[in-house]
């Protein structure tokens, strides 16, 4: 387990370099990953915030998870940032349970990482990401334009 606020993990000088396989195995044993139909409970109990990443033609193409706060990669770490000035009213404190959603459960990863680095401690990750929870059959909705 990577301690908390612990930093990505990165090759040493002169070693060999990190694939993005072993990156990602690293940095999901920081944290506990989350299944479709937890997360789906978790935000309906109000345990959790969902956070979609997806770029905006995979969210027009497949559909919005109702009541996910939909934040492009880029901005992450400042709209989610507590002490951030430029923080989403959603983004109450370090203690915030947050579930990064990407498309396929990669991307969410790195993501998850990163807040762990702002000291938001219980964030995580949706594993299969979208399509794992559309595929459970969990409420999907057309975006609008």
């Amino acid at each position: 387990m990577v301690p908390r606020g612990t930093a990505v993990p990165t090759s040493a000088p002169g070693a060999r370099p990190l694939g993005i396989d072993e990156l990602l195995e690293r940095v999901r044993a920081g944290y506990q990953r989350i299944e479709a139909r937890q997360a789906h409970e978790a935000a309906r109990s109000g345990e959790a915030l969902l956070v979609d990443i997806r770029y905006a033609a995979l969210r027009e193409r497949d559909g919005l998870i109702p009541g996910a706060v939909v934040v492009e990669r880029n901005e992450l770490e400042w709209r989610l940032d507590p002490q951030g000035s430029h923080r989403l009213p959603e983004a109450t404190g370090h203690d915030l349970r947050v579930v990064v959603i990407c498309n396929e459960g990669y991307a969410s990863s790195l993501a998850a990482a990163s807040l762990h680095q702002l000291g938001l401690h219980r964030a995580t990750d949706l594993v299969g990401g979208f399509q794992a929870w559309r595929a459970q059959g969990l409420p999907v909705e057309p975006a609008t334009a």
